[in-house]
């Protein structure tokens, strides 16, 4: 035992080894070279350590890459970006010899620097890069990919992970994210580096937009908002320390409206995320000094970004104070003011198949096309005549011509025009949600998340539920399970768990695909007979004990 826990030690500090000597990095050179150090004294911790970083490469998948900023294999880190790189190009090359990659980065630590280091191996290969001219939001990036013609884009961003993570994002010429096969393929090549001395990386050679392309996506994100609509709306916005703040307000004031209100001391790009613990806006926390200031300042209503801007929170005035809305609600609001602007033959609203089936019933009676498809934009971007997609974890596509992916600034413009016009005939946002309760139903939704430190124990949950599976959640009999991870015509197959309970209550179980967590997703449908408020109640009821009964079927 003993020599194999030797041999195992050996094995670790020779992998460090060899890694510390292919680090193009002086920084993470030097801790890990501080880390193996210790580790060849025998310090238990240190060999602990470098376990958890040479457990493996970081996966690369359809979210492309996510993780702690660190050295090592298991971290975020330019010797991984390099590979990342030089597998994305590779795997380019093999249809057209000289692929032009648009490159954009957020303002968390390295982002930049990982952005510059993508654009010097393209280079290095003999293909074309450009990088956007400073920290912008994510949706940008997906738009200057069809803006430019390019053949792929990357966007460095860990979006609302924590601050100590980064991220390395993919999208295809047609500016959405990756999809199967092409993320196995492209793993395959970042495999087949074997040094990142051998990667060519240019000195210079590539591009350095100017701000013609800020420019073009702001010309067209200001068109989802209608020329002669109302214009009268007071905003208080957030950016939570993201590279939102600037853009956002740019956008206002070109289609007219007055610029949001910020949160001063969140309103500046800052990768520490001081104020937040996750600079998340579904986060406890995350929106208490944006609501502070709307309870100062009086508002129309409260818009949030997350870091990168590709997702949108809003909160609205109620009798009790601020009220943070659901994804699902301001998904269900989008749905149905684009529905009343009108949609065109051919249009079709898309959602993810753990968001709300509201939208699905909206589309339905105004004869409109729908479609659901698994979680992420990387599906509903694909989705045929998208006129209108969204997931309930706060993302939004309103303007799919111009951006296949979820944009929380074109999202904020269309809840600033729907604020607008509601506010003009004297009725608000709570109004309009009232309304599709009355027509559809009291759509009632909620998510459970289970963070693990270990992600086996994920899929010791997933495998316990499939062994077992409940033939009742509290006390209503599950009436249909489907596994998702056999596929359907439908939807490719994918990691979870549906169940359909005899009142028309819904639970997905699923793990996240960018966090160690498992999340359940929770939906019951409550027809309001006459009373709006009592149809509410009995919904929460029902939401609360399926909540209790799904706590206990998926503890860890």
């Amino acid at each position: 035992m003993e020599a194999r826990a030797a041999q195992h030690a050996q094995e670790l500090i020779d992998a460090a080894q060899a890694w510390v000597d292919d680090d193009p990095d002086h920084e993470t050179r030097v801790k890990l070279g501080d880390l193996l150090a210790q580790a060849k004294t025998g310090d238990q911790a240190a060999l602990d350590d470098l376990g958890d970083r040479f457990s493996g490469m970081l996966e690369f998948g359809t979210a492309g890459l996510r993780g702690a900023i660190g050295a090592g294999p298991n971290r975020m880190n330019r010797s991984v970006v390099i590979r990342a790189a030089a597998g994305l190009t590779a795997y380019l090359q093999a249809s057209k010899p000289e692929p032009f990659v648009v490159v954009g980065f957020d303002a968390r630590r390295n982002s930049d620097v990982f952005a510059r280091d993508t654009a010097a191996v393209v280079v290095g290969a003999g293909g074309r890069a450009a990088i956007l001219p400073s920290p912008l939001p994510t949706p940008v990036l997906a738009y200057a990919i069809r803006y430019l013609g390019a053949d792929a884009g990357v966007m460095v961003t860990a979006s609302h992970n924590p601050p100590e993570d980064n991220g390395y994002k993919v999208y295809l010429g047609d500016g959405s994210q990756i999809v199967p096969p092409s993320d196995a393929d492209i793993a395959t090549q970042i495999a087949r580096v074997a040094a990142v001395a051998d990667v060519p990386l240019a000195d210079d050679g590539w591009e350095t937009l100017g701000d013609d392309v800020l420019e073009a996506y702001l010309d067209d994100a200001v068109t989802v908002v209608a020329k002669d609509t109302p214009r009268e709306v007071t905003v208080v916005h957030t950016a939570l320390h993201g590279v939102g703040s600037e853009t956002v307000a740019k956008a206002f004031v070109r289609a007219g409206y007055a610029a949001p209100i910020p949160v001063e001391s969140q309103a500046q790009p800052d990768p520490a995320f001081p104020t937040v613990h996750f600079p998340n806006p579904e986060e406890p926390g995350a929106m208490d000094a944006a609501l502070e200031l709307a309870e100062q300042t009086g508002p129309d209503v409260v818009i949030a970004n997350d870091p990168d801007a590709d997702r949108c929170a809003v909160a609205v005035p109620g009798p009790g104070g601020w009220r943070m809305l659901r994804g699902d609600e301001v998904g269900a609001l989008l749905g149905a003011h684009i529905l009343a602007r009108g949609v065109g033959n051919g249009d079709v609203f898309a959602n993810s198949i753990v968001s709300s089936r509201l939208l699905a019933a909206m589309a339905k009676a105004a004869g409109v096309p729908h479609e659901e498809t698994l979680t992420g934009f990387k599906w509903i971007s694909r989705v045929k005549g998208l006129r209108y997609g969204y997931e309930e974890a706060l993302g939004y596509c309103v303007d799919p011509p111009h951006v296949r992916d979820k944009d929380g600034v074109s999202a904020a413009l269309v809840v600033a025009e729907m604020t607008a016009s509601l506010k003009a005939e004297g009725r608000s946002l709570t109004d309009l949600l009232d309304d599709l309760a009355v027509e559809h139903g009291v759509h009632a939704t909620d998510a459970l998340s289970v963070r693990v430190a270990d992600l086996a124990l994920i899929g010791k949950v997933m495998a316990r539920l499939r062994q077992d599976p409940p033939q009742d959640v509290a006390g209503t009999a599950v009436v249909r399970t489907d596994d998702l991870a056999e596929g359907s015509e439908a939807l490719p197959p994918t990691d979870g768990l549906r169940y359909f309970l005899a009142d028309d209550s819904r639970i997905i179980v699923r793990p996240s695909g960018t966090e160690p967590k498992l999340k359940v997703y929770l939906e019951v449908i409550e027809p309001v007979s006459s009373d709006l408020k009592t149809a509410r109640q009995t919904a929460a009821t029902r939401l609360a004990g399926i909540r209790a009964a799904m706590e206990g079927l998926v503890q860890v």
